[in-house]
């Protein structure tokens, strides 16, 4: 499979950047950012872009991927909802919307998290807001999936990791232990992303449990 990933030079995009260089289900992988990825390989092509809300200039080198893993995502920490609205909701739509231009067969792959709101009415503003995002690509999509991860342990190796993953990492079989429900590994998580595209899933929401079932799929 030929894929589009964005978010490569966050934790979770690079994990499964890593994910996809790892497996031969993937031929070739587009990584679209506003800053080099820094990796180097024989399947990974880059392009880099100032504004996600102006892709005039690169659609003719968007077509002939089949799926998108869309990684990017910022913190709404400090952020009002409008603010917020713009660059998690505006943003993935506005790139959504340009693949489906391209190509309405794309299989779009989105990270949103875990606790998100479906109904977009509950309290706490980033769950609606990605939940909102959630609703809006399910509709432009055919096949379309929603991945919520809640903890994911850090690939191995990795230069993105979160700061605070530093400290937690070694809690890790223990969370699993007692939180299978809100527990994956990163790893897991591009894994499960590549199979949605090869295998497909049932359900277009995937929660924890999902992700780590589908991983493991053959």
């Amino acid at each position: 499979m030929k894929l589009i990933l964005t978010g490569a030079t966050g934790m979770v995009g690079e994990g499964v950047l890593n994910e996809c260089l790892l497996n031969a289900k993937v031929e070739s992988v587009l990584v679209i950012g506003r800053k080099a990825c820094g990796i180097k390989h024989q399947k990974l092509k880059e392009i880099l872009i100032s504004d996600f809300f102006n892709l005039s200039a690169i659609e003719n080198q968007l077509q002939g991927y089949e799926a998108c893993f869309f990684c990017l995502g910022v913190s709404s920490v400090g952020m009002n909802e409008q603010e917020y609205t713009k660059l998690s909701h505006g943003l993935t739509l506005h790139f959504a919307n340009t693949l489906a231009s391209i190509n309405s067969d794309t299989c779009f792959c989105y990270i949103s998290g875990a606790a998100t709101d479906s109904t977009e009415k509950g309290n706490t503003m980033w769950a609606r807001v990605k939940g909102k995002t959630e609703n809006d690509l399910l509709k432009l999509f055919n096949r379309a999936y929603m991945f919520r991860p809640g903890y994911m342990q850090p690939t191995k190796g990795m230069k993105n990791t979160l700061t605070y993953y530093k400290y937690l990492k070694w809690m890790y079989p223990a969370l699993r232990l007692l939180f299978p429900a809100f527990v994956s590994t990163l790893s897991e998580l591009g894994l499960a992303m590549i199979n949605s595209v090869s295998v497909g899933y049932p359900k277009k929401i995937l929660e924890v449990k999902d992700i780590v079932k589908l991983a493991s799929t053959k």
